[in-house]
């Protein structure tokens, strides 16, 4: 077996820092274009260690650190043009046979990878694991090139907390990085005697499973919604009361509870006759399957197999519990018990059953806790979430099914989608929150909610003036013509000369 540690790369069009060519360690040169040629051999001289050409491999030259050799068949996704110039790259175990050469591992046939409940991709193989046999993957992180990433997990508790950054900075791992930045920062790993190796497998198959070409359900809405969960677990009635078991679910479950999400809801399953529906009788079908998902990786891995047989399947039906807690359908089922208990003061956080229902209540809040975020985050993912939906319409009139609610980009807008929903799920969901948990943090959520209303609310009257203004146009009526009644009108009702009001938009051409 040969250990592939996460090299950088380093593009050829730009010199090799000084910095990298004297620390240890591997490094990697992009030659992805035919314009640039190989490093300069003086500088690769520089470094501790021999360097290792592989004609076979047109994709990138490495160089060979200490014991560690990468080999051309690992097989990586291409350089994105979007990302920074320093990237990071995953490189697996390679499980070969002792003096195999390269000839003989680009002459094995290629193994098709399956996961165990996947949707829609259990017919071709995984991304990250294509063309390689069953792995283990190990990730070092580099500190050259993920030092921003470092400096934000360090505040990672505060609520302005940029993902979109953090994933541009960990290239596409924030999920990854995330979840094991926070399960070690609590210990958790020692706690529960984790296997590191059966961790991360677990982690990267986790984000595989996301779908990144959904606009909004996709790795970096779970790892946002990671972080939202840490926030709420901080927060002073959960700190002093959560056990140990119970933050390791609040985290596993955040960055679960959209596994594998298809990019359209329950409705569309159903009206599709998927067999998801069927199979979950119609009833929290996606959430369901999330939870299955998580399950499968579970099992797959191997995660919780030194845990007593009870208390693995324990922990997996409370990780369901949460999970299934996000189905927004029932979400006045939750809000009224939640009421419930505030008002009449019987929730005790040390009670189990208490405690796990406030930790479904802090994942509802995760899920859906975009409104919240300062304006300049919480409109990216507004955007993203009605891309989201206006895709499904298309989809939805493509196959003549009858287009759901919000949907149908003719008659919706970004701005009345956010509106409504403010209105009436996410402002009940959080007045209830900042009664159980009147922090700092809480007011900062709901005076984060209210500006952003009103900036939808501007930006809803602004469409809605100018849809007027075109009105006339399509009446028939010019603009310039239109302007002209419009200033006629304004001087006679100012001049106190007529009270009749020229119509706008008349019918006549």
């Amino acid at each position: 077996m040969e250990v592939c540690y996460q090299l950088p790369v380093l593009p050829l069009d730009r010199p090799v820092p000084k910095h990298v060519l004297s620390r240890r360690g591997a490094i990697s040169f992009s030659s992805s274009s035919s314009l640039f040629g190989a490093p300069d051999p003086r500088q690769l001289s520089q470094r501790r260690g021999a360097i290792s050409y592989d004609s076979s491999d047109q994709t990138a030259l490495y160089i060979r650190m200490l014991d560690v050799r990468v080999r051309s068949q690992v097989g990586f996704e291409p350089e994105r043009r979007s990302s920074h110039p320093y990237l990071c790259i995953d490189f697996r175990n390679l499980h070969t046979r002792l003096g195999c050469g390269s000839a003989s591992v680009s002459s094995a046939p290629e193994r098709r990878v399956r996961r165990l409940l996947s949707f829609q991709r259990y017919l071709h193989s995984s991304r990250l694991l294509r063309g390689i046999p069953q792995q283990i993957p190990l990730h070092i992180l580099d500190e050259d090139y993920t030092g921003q990433a470092r400096c934000m997990l360090e505040k990672v508790d505060n609520w302005n907390f940029d993902i979109f950054l953090f994933d541009r900075l960990t290239n596409g791992n924030s999920l990854i990085t995330l979840t094991f930045h926070l399960l070690n920062q609590y210990g958790l790993v020692e706690l529960f005697q984790l296997d590191m190796v059966k961790l991360w497998r677990f982690l990267v198959m986790i984000q595989e499973d996301y779908h990144s070409s959904n606009p909004y359900h996709n790795a970096i809405h779970a790892a946002d919604v990671t972080q939202a969960m840490y926030c709420y677990m901080r927060e002073p009635k959960l700190a002093k009361s959560l056990t140990s078991r119970d933050i390791l679910l609040g985290l596993l479950a955040a960055a679960t509870h959209d596994l594998d999400h298809p990019g359209v809801n329950q409705a569309f399953l159903i009206k599709a006759d998927h067999y998801l529906a069927t199979l979950y009788r119609h009833t929290s079908v996606l959430e369901n399957h999330h939870w299955k998902s998580a399950v499968g990786l579970l099992r797959e891995t191997g995660l919780f197999s030194h845990l007593p047989a009870d208390d693995g399947l324990s922990m997996e039906r409370e990780l369901g519990s949460l999970i299934l807690a996000t189905d927004i359908s029932r979400q006045n089922q939750y809000l009224t018990r939640f009421r419930t208990y505030l008002e009449q003061e019987n929730l005790c956080l040390t009670n189990a059953n208490h405690r796990h229902f406030v930790l479904q209540m802090a994942l509802k809040c995760a899920d859906i806790c975009n409104p919240c975020r300062p304006w300049e985050l919480s409109k990216k993912w507004s955007e993203k979430v009605t891309q989201e939906f206006f895709q499904q319409g298309d989809n939805e009139k493509k196959h003549k099914l009858e287009v759901s609610p919000l949907c149908d980009r003719e008659t919706n807008t970004v701005s009345k989608i956010q509106i409504g929903f403010m209105s009436y799920v996410a402002e009940p969901l959080f007045a209830e929150w900042a009664r159980f948990s009147d922090t700092r943090l809480s007011q900062t959520m709901l005076g984060h909610m209210g500006l952003n209303k009103a900036s939808w609310g501007a930006i809803q009257q602004e469409q809605t003036s100018v849809s007027e203004e075109a009105e006339p146009n399509s009446n028939g009526i010019g603009a310039d013509e239109a302007a002209a009644q419009r200033d006629d009108n304004n001087s006679t009702t100012a001049g106190g000369t007529s009270s009749k009001e020229i119509p706008q938009g008349s019918r006549e051409s």
